[in-house]
Formats: structure tokens, sequence, C-alpha cells
């Protein structure tokens, strides 16, 4: 399974044209992804593959109050009633542990939204989860919590990096929740990162974007050096997947 991320309409058309099993879509890649406008899921659950879209009011922590929290749930709802197959969620409290209370708050109205729309919904751990002290104890959370999957890098830059953990918590998962393994996945590294023992993959599978326009740089319009999904490298990605087999 390849999960792409995708933050603009020519990013979902790459990845569904390189043969993505399943879109996270999002605004602002750059700072790890932020809740994408209206009219990207709109055009995003056209798509033949799932969509989850990624709810994250602003950039930072995950520590909400409760304005914020009324914006999550807003947009969880519209998310929802768009017809988004999943959505990604998160929130921590200022030691870094899950705020359960809250990601209970905000599980429940996506279960009452499957119910009214009588479809499944899957639910998604954002990586708020890597900065998680306690990472054993942060899955047994997100497993009470009813999250089908984990986005998480280990708790590492990458999850190369990560690997180690990864496959600690594969085997803790025991088959209640999925490992969504993240963080800087190529076709060159994605086979150390499957024989953790993930089944799922999330990647952006970005290739560098000339130079921009110094006066963009300049007033602060777009980063200095940025990427852009391509059908290539979501196809490379696929392609090493599929062609990798488990050790005997």
């Amino acid at each position: 399974m390849l999960e792409v991320c995708v933050d603009d309409i020519a990013g979902l058309r790459e990845a569904l044209a390189g043969g993505a099993d399943r879109i996270e879509l999002c605004s602002a890649l750059s700072v790890g992804g932020l809740t994408p406008s209206a009219a990207l899921i709109a055009a995003g659950v056209r798509s033949a593959v799932p969509v989850h879209v990624l709810i994250r009011p602003r950039a930072g922590d995950f520590v909400y109050d409760a304005a914020e929290e009324a914006l999550i749930a807003a947009d969880l709802r519209a998310a929802l009633a768009a017809g988004a197959a999943g959505v990604v969620i998160g929130a921590s409290v200022p030691d870094t542990r899950l705020d359960a209370p809250l990601l209970q708050r905000l599980v429940r109205i996506c279960r009452e939204a499957a119910e009214q729309r009588r479809k499944p919904l899957a639910l998604t751990l954002h990586r708020a989860f890597d900065l998680c002290a306690d990472p054993g104890a942060a899955l047994e959370v997100a497993i009470e919590l009813g999250f089908g999957r984990v986005l998480t890098s280990g708790g590492a830059a990458s999850a190369l990096a990560g690997k180690a953990r990864l496959a600690a918590l594969v085997k803790q998962a025991r088959g209640r929740i999925r490992i969504l393994a993240a963080g800087g996945i190529d076709p060159d590294n994605v086979a150390s990162i499957l024989a953790a023992g993930v089944e799922e993959i999330h990647a952006s599978c970005q290739t560098p974007l000339p130079p921009s326009a110094p006066k963009l740089v300049e007033l602060g319009f777009v980063e200095a050096s940025r990427g852009r999904t391509t059908a290539s490298c979501v196809r490379a990605l696929a392609s090493a997947i599929a062609n990798w087999s488990r050790p005997k």
C-alpha cells in the first residue's frame, strides 16, 4: 500500500497518474501539512482511490485550545460531508502525550458522521505521535480510541533512522492497528523500511523544482527550494514496493 501525500491539484493529478493506492490530501507540506481548502477536497474525493484529508489548523505543535478545537471539529465535519474516505488527526498535551480527551471527542464526530452516511471511515493518527516520549503507551491510547493506523517515522527524522522503533511498533500492534511508515522514504530505502514489518508506506514522491523567481522568495511568497510530486517518482516507489519480497 502506497499512500502519497499531496498539497495541490497538480500533485494530486501526478499521484493518481503514477499509481498511488491512496492519497493524503493537505496544504502546506513544507510545514508538515495543514488542512486543505474545500475546493481541493472536492477535487480529491472525485478520485478513483481513497482520499484521506489531513485536519490540522496551523503549523507548530499539536496542543490546541478550545477555539482551535472548534476549528478542527468544523473542518472534520466539512471534509466528511464532502465525501472523504478518511481523516488524519492528532492532538497533544504540553508534556507531548496524546490529548486523549480531545481525540476522543474528535473520534466521536467521525463515528457519528460515518453512521449518518452509512459508509466506513478510516481514522489515522498523524505524527503528533512522533513527539510522544513513550510511543508504546501512545500506541495503546491510539488503539483504545479506535484509530485504524498511525502515521509515524518511529519518532526519528526519517523512517530509516526510526526503523528499529517502527519494527517494535509493528510487533506491539499485533494486527490491532496499522503502522503507516513515513519520513524520507524513496525507492532506494523502501526495502529496508518494509523489512521492519510495515505494510503501508507514506511518501510525497517529490522532485526538486527549478529555483523560484527571486522576488517571490524575497517577498515570502514561496520557499527558496521546493519540490513537486511527479508521476515518475510515484511509479518508481510503487514498483519498488511491488517488487519487494519479505525475507523467509
